[in-house]
């Protein structure tokens, strides 16, 4: 069976659009998931992200136990924290915040999650995160303690970006952050496409199907949706197959 990253990096050869939908287990109520990944199931995602900033423990494992009751939509994890890793996903983005200089984020927590990723099955991705300024300060960077990449240095974002692909990560993730005011702008999505050769995700302060068109239109070949579907479950409406 052909890996979770080996269908993104054929996707994104073909062109063909990504679209993930994020889950927070500190937001969602567990006995609404049936009815939510009904949701998904019938939409255009491809893929789910389950993961927060601050998370209790054992509350992601049993979110990710019953949203694969619901789907085969590849579930995946986005953990903001080791007591984040479960066995029960189907991978894990190895986030390393490259926008950032605190060496907990940057390879710390890593060391720290090895002894548990080695207990389970999970395809390991590693993905470099870089938090750009949105007008909100978001969880990532108050939990994180690192500041966001200006939005208006556009260069020194892409050379972060291609930075990461040269130390060998397999994804690039630009993110605004949860409830940002703006997504990521255009500009910076086409100079950071323009560089890569590896797939590129994008996400934070998507909430209308133009946003989310015009970020594909810019060169993300995989998008994240969140908050916008948290918010207001009528955007499926939207991105219905």
């Amino acid at each position: 069976m052909n890996s979770i990253y080996k269908k993104i990096q054929a996707s994104a050869l073909k062109g063909e659009k990504l679209l993930a939908v994020l889950i927070d287990p500190d937001k969602v109520v567990i006995e609404k998931v049936p009815r939510f990944i009904s949701k998904i199931n019938q939409s255009v995602a491809t893929h789910i992200f389950v993961g927060g900033s601050t998370v209790d423990e054992n509350d992601t494992e049993y979110l990710v136990e019953e949203i694969k009751k619901h789907t085969n939509v590849p579930v995946i994890l986005f953990p903001g924290d080791v007591n984040q890793i479960t066995g029960k996903a189907d991978g894990l983005l190895f986030l390393s915040l490259i926008s950032g200089r605190d060496p907990n984020f940057l390879i710390g927590k890593h060391v720290e999650s090895v002894s548990k990723l080695l207990q389970t099955a999970l395809e390991i991705i590693p993905t470099g995160y870089i938090l750009i300024e949105s007008g909100n300060k978001s969880a990532v960077e108050r939990v994180t303690n690192t500041q966001p990449m200006s939005r208006i240095d556009v260069s020194q974002i892409t050379k972060t970006a291609k930075a990461g692909e040269l130390l060998g990560m397999k994804l690039i993730y630009l993110e605004a952050g949860s409830g940002a005011k703006s997504p990521i702008s255009e500009d910076i999505i086409k100079s950071v496409k323009n560089k890569l050769s590896i797939p590129l995700i994008v996400g934070g302060g998507i909430k209308s199907k133009e946003q989310l068109e015009r970020t594909y239109a810019s060169g993300a070949n995989l998008v994240v949706i969140g908050t916008a579907l948290e918010e207001d479950e009528t955007f499926f409406e939207k991105i219905k197959k």
